[in-house]
């Protein structure tokens, strides 16, 4: 009898583990966002996308709309950190410093897009040296402002945030930003576009192309994808994969 007991007992147990399982997966994130400017409507967009697919798969994100708040306590309820169209210079100091921290220490992982690598001397802020030493040691140089569609070859078909994806696929209506330097030396490359399908064709190139890349010398997982501008990305199959692929790499999921 103590046996059939103890058994019952063990089911019991075991039922509740598993239908607490789902619970012990759910995890925070933070998304940084510029509050207007011509890619509000990305950001916009991105934010339904977000919200849409955090209730199904289980994290919820808080935005934010400046740095103000961002310091190392801030930062700690967070399991990744996704800056969506927000550049890199008129951070608030303490949010300078927290961040560095939570990349340099694998506190959180990080998810950037395109205007994240605005790098340089912009409004008179100076070029954030840290930043650009993440981002592969480079500045912007130019964009295509009146934009081009192009191909995006994937170069790492094994990483986790190319699973499922096309080895090409195309990205309409983007500026493709042009650096001072390919980042390629400095980070590992995932993907990179083929500036020979530009349509139309323009003058705005750099030859080795990057646009999807990770920095594998610091402790968080991170990953930037330089496509971000238009919200049709989100009608795009093989960019809402990408994205969801990358928050659940780069959170540790």
């Amino acid at each position: 009898m103590k046996k059939v007991f103890l058994l019952i007992y063990i089911v019991i147990i075991a039922g509740f583990s598993l239908k607490a399982q789902p619970a012990s997966k759910h995890f925070k994130v933070l998304a940084l966002y510029e509050d207007g400017g011509h890619h509000i409507a990305y950001s916009k967009r991105a934010r339904i996308w977000l919200d849409s697919l955090g209730a199904k798969k289980g994290f919820t994100v808080d935005y934010l709309q400046s740095t103000d708040k961002i310091d190392d306590a801030f930062l700690s309820n967070y399991q990744l950190f996704i800056q969506l169209d927000y550049p890199p210079y008129a951070w608030k100091e303490k949010a300078v410093t927290a961040f560095e921290h939570y990349i340099d220490e694998g506190r959180g992982g990080w998810i950037g897009f395109h205007h994240a690598t605005l790098l340089g001397e912009f409004d008179g802020y100076h070029l954030w040296q840290w930043y650009s030493k993440f981002m592969g040691g480079i500045t912007f140089k130019d964009y295509i402002p009146a934009f081009a569609d192009g191909t995006v070859n994937v170069e790492d078909k094994h990483h986790p945030v190319m699973k499922g994806i096309a080895t090409s696929f195309p990205v309409l209506k983007e500026e493709w930003y042009t650096y001072d330097k390919s980042p390629r030396p400095n980070v590992h490359v995932i993907a990179s576009v083929d500036e020979g399908t530009y349509q139309p064709q323009g003058k705005v190139k750099m030859g080795d192309h990057p646009v999807i890349w990770t920095n594998q010398h610091v402790k968080a997982r991170n990953v930037y994808i330089f496509m971000g501008h238009s919200p049709i990305l989100f009608d795009n199959p093989n960019y809402t994969k990408l994205f969801s692929n990358a928050i659940f790499w780069a959170a540790g999921k």
